[in-house]
């Protein structure tokens, strides 16, 4: 015998049954029929079957995309890859992903992403842009040999000598700004002859003769004019910090004269010994301050250098090729 009642409704609106059994085959019969009807009517009411069209979810992952849902649309990208691989948009789809983790700025997973594209996209135009953005994250994330090394693969692996001579350019501008002038006039000598004018070679070649004309502090000597508390500052057109390290390097070496003049030995042998470190501060200040002279006018001179000379390169992939944009500033 079966008896029992309804409970309550579970998931779904599924009615939930208790149900007390007596086992014989008459009671069995009938717990199988209920059990049957049930996942019967659970299964046709559980909604309406969907199918997923490629479009619909390639559509859908871009949506997301421009609208800065980055890591939602990575999980339709990678959703459609999985159900539609011989699809002729996974390729975009992987470069996507490259892009939506480079914009939530996680920069590993960026770079596992289109290290894979130029590993499985095979002669994709994604496969170049891949090499590009890989070397905008190394930059970003302050390692330029690595991006300079991804530039040289990609400018070795290409026929389009275009494409290596867009690469020779980044790569110069790249050891502009680490400072290594002849790295860079090497690299954009690189540049074939039929495309030095469209990268303005000529003129990269003026402005960098140029640069030995830069106004430089040299660090030794600011060291030795520190001799006289504030001269080395002064020589780096420090000039407050040249009065400040004037005033208290020259108040605690009289006050320690004073102490030791009146027979207070301990007293100026703590001042003299805190003068010895307000001293060496001054110094290894002075040397300092060169450096940074020097590089804010290697920094002035590369942006001046940019705001005239540089084009800008735009190139976004497509489909079935690739757009190229340059824009000169005069």
């Amino acid at each position: 015998m079966i008896s029992g009642g309804i409970n309550d409704r579970g998931p779904c609106g599924v009615v939930q049954i208790r149900l007390k059994t007596a086992w014989n085959l008459q009671g069995l019969t009938a717990l199988l029929i209920l059990v049957a009807f049930f996942s019967c009517a659970q299964y046709t009411g559980a909604g309406q079957t969907v199918t997923v069209d490629a479009g619909k979810q390639f559509n859908f992952a871009e949506h997301l995309f421009a609208a800065g849902e980055f890591m939602s649309a990575v999980n339709e990208y990678h959703r459609f890859i999985f159900l539609f691989p011989q699809d002729h948009r996974v390729d975009k789809a992987m470069f996507r992903v490259g892009e939506c983790y480079k914009a939530g700025r996680q920069f590993d997973l960026a770079v596992q992403s289109f290290t894979r594209v130029i590993d499985e996209s095979g002669e994709s135009a994604f496969v170049v842009q891949a090499y590009y953005k890989l070397s905008d994250i190394y930059l970003e994330i302050g390692r330029p040999a690595s991006a300079i090394t991804t530039l040289h693969n990609l400018a070795t692996i290409v026929e389009d000598p275009g494409l290596r001579d867009e690469s020779y350019y980044r790569i110069g501008w790249i050891y502009l700004d680490m400072g290594d002038w002849e790295l860079a006039r090497a690299s954009f000598d690189t540049i074939s002859h039929q495309n030095r004018e469209k990268y303005r070679v000529r003129d990269l070649n003026d402005g960098l003769a140029s640069q030995v004309r830069i106004k430089k502090k040299h660090p030794a000597t600011a060291g030795m004019l520190s001799i006289i508390p504030g001269g080395g500052y002064l020589y780096c057109e420090r000039y407050q910090d040249a009065l400040i390290a004037f005033l208290v390097n020259g108040g605690l070496i009289y006050a320690a004269y004073e102490a030791f003049d009146h027979d207070m030995i301990a007293l100026g042998g703590v001042i003299a010994f805190v003068e010895v470190g307000f001293y060496s501060g001054n110094i290894y200040g002075a040397v300092s301050s060169a450096h940074k002279y020097n590089q804010r006018q290697d920094r002035t001179f590369i942006d001046r250098l940019r705001k005239s000379v540089k084009i800008n390169l735009s190139t976004r992939p497509a489909v079935q090729g690739m757009e190229l944009a340059l824009k000169f500033r005069f």
